[in-house]
């Protein structure tokens, strides 16, 4: 259940973002989040951005993530970091997707979460974007600022997202994200926050 303060947080947010619910990774399938979702770990949207115009032209088919040489798909992705394992990861998950799930992107974070290289975080991308299943996604942005706003005092991304949905109603739990990575990239920097521009400043734990 939110509270007052928690309420009065998200109508600012709202005021200042909006509720459109955006997804900053570029995609036209299910599956091709999913990879660029893989990709994202340890690297900016933009860069992963910039990867996957060439890559989803060069391979347009799970079929072609299938039967992909590694080597060569390690070159393809070499600038978004961990090349080798994401790599391997993205194979193997499409062969997974064909073998077992007909090419289907699955909904439940189980079967997400079953998938190689797809964690939380990944799966819940998955269900909040394709899916539209009311879903929280913890990256840096929001471990560091819901702790910030007092939202959570656990390090743990899973223990994170349980705090988050006690907390938050489930009509902001995919907005939440979109909200705090915008807030994170604009406002609450993570060496040098912007504090006296901050809209949220009278709520922050660490202001200052």
């Amino acid at each position: 259940m939110a509270t007052k303060r928690t309420k009065e947080i998200l109508k600012k947010l709202d005021e200042a973002y909006g509720t459109e619910k955006i997804c900053y990774l570029h995609h036209e399938t299910p599956w091709q989040l999913l990879f660029a979702t893989i990709m994202s770990a340890q690297c900016t949207d933009e860069r992963v951005n910039l990867v996957t115009k060439d890559l989803f032209v060069k391979y347009q088919s799970l079929e072609d993530f299938a039967n992909a040489d590694q080597k060569e798909l390690e070159q393809d992705i070499h600038s978004t970091g961990f090349y080798h394992n994401k790599a391997a990861n993205i194979i193997a998950c499409a062969k997974k997707l064909l073998a077992e799930h007909d090419g289907v992107v699955p909904s439940s974070i189980e079967e997400l979460t079953a998938l190689p290289g797809v964690g939380r975080k990944t799966a819940n991308v998955i269900r909040g974007n394709i899916y539209n299943e009311p879903s929280i996604v913890v990256d840096t942005h929001v471990k560091r600022i819901s702790a910030k706003l007092g939202l959570t005092k656990e390090t743990d991304p899973e223990k994170i997202e349980k705090d988050l949905e006690k907390a938050l109603p489930k009509d902001h739990w995919i907005l939440w994200n979109i909200h705090i990575i915008t807030f994170g990239r604009q406002i609450c920097f993570a060496r040098n926050p912007d504090c006296e521009s901050c809209f949220l400043r009278e709520y922050c734990k660490w202001k200052g």
